[in-house]
């Protein structure tokens, strides 16, 4: 990214060094390599602090000269990033998106590089439910009923089969495994899935819209856990 930043200051540089009086052009090869470079340079700057690419437009007067002033701004914050995370971040783990589980992320990448972060909660839980019919052979009720009948601690019936964690039944921890899945499962399409899908415009930070991905991924990882337990 420095680098980046670095050869378009450069080109700004040289290019207002060449530019004459009433032509705010200046050098069209210069001008042509600035219009090349100046989205790169505004999604790098994006980055690092979302209201920087705002005053960049080169084909504005004076815009060079803005833009180069911005670029600078971006340099200093990546010159003081290591600082920054040595003293000013708290020493806490992150949350790679693209560790999620793939049902969840590959749906919602897309979307999510395009700041649609509500289509991308979307668009993973749709993900989510529609491995959920395919594991189970169902497609005749909604999630949420889905859920809570999947991972029910009763016996499967005909056209019922039944998600089984694995390990000893008679253990109060797997008991509390089923019935913990079955609520939090049907909770995240209520909670989670409906919410994206009926409201017309929800307000989730970016933290909020990842820790749902989140959500979906634990649920996406247990329903690939477990085994299916059809009606003999």
């Amino acid at each position: 990214m420095r680098q980046q930043l670095e050869a378009f200051i450069n080109l700004a540089a040289r290019y207002e060094a060449t530019e004459r009086p009433g032509d705010y052009i200046g050098d069209e090869g210069l001008y042509a390599q600035l219009h090349r470079v100046e989205p790169t340079v505004k999604r790098i700057l994006r980055l690092l602090d979302p209201e920087l690419p705002d005053k960049i437009n080169i084909d504005q007067m004076a815009g060079v000269a803005m833009a180069r002033n911005e670029v600078q701004r971006g340099l200093g914050i990546l010159a003081d990033m290591d600082d920054w995370a040595t003293r000013l971040l708290p020493d806490a783990p992150s949350l790679p998106a693209d560790r999620l589980h793939p049902w969840v992320w590959e749906p919602a990448a897309p979307l999510w590089a395009a700041e649609a972060r509500q289509d991308a909660v979307l668009a993973a839980a749709r993900t989510v439910n529609r491995r959920l019919q395919q594991k189970l052979n169902r497609h005749d009720i909604g999630e949420t009923d889905l859920c809570m009948q999947s991972f029910d601690l009763k016996e499967p019936v005909a056209g019922k089969p039944r998600l089984r964690f694995p390990g000893g039944r008679n253990t109060p921890t797997w008991r509390a495994r089923q019935e913990g899945a079955k609520y939090l499962a049907a909770g995240a399409f209520l909670a989670i899935r409906n919410v994206a899908a009926h409201e017309d415009v929800v307000t989730w930070s970016e933290q909020e819209a990842l820790e749902h991905l989140a959500t979906l991924s634990v649920l996406a990882r247990w329903i690939e856990e477990c085994t299916v337990e059809s009606a003999t």
